[in-house]
């Protein structure tokens, strides 16, 4: 996954939750990679096209992707 932008990786990261977390860790550092090279602080996801679209799917992701460095925020519906 050599240099996606944020918005290729969050896309990877969305096809790898429909796919039962296939690749995740991998794409995670990708996301880390993309959002440094693009300057940004964190990665913005949709809630409605997770998996677990409710409060501790979201504070589950929230919480792993802070243990592998990527500060997650959801968009408003």
């Amino acid at each position: 996954m050599a240099d996606l932008t944020s918005a290729e990786a969050i896309e990877a990261i969305y096809d790898s939750l429909k796919t039962d977390n296939k690749d995740l860790d991998e794409r995670i550092a990708a996301l880390k990679d993309a959002l440094k090279r693009d300057g940004l602080k964190e990665a913005v996801f949709e809630p409605g096209k997770l998996a677990q679209n409710n409060r501790s799917g979201r504070k589950l992701m929230q919480s792993y992707f802070r243990k592998k460095g990527v500060t997650v925020v959801f968009a408003a519906d």
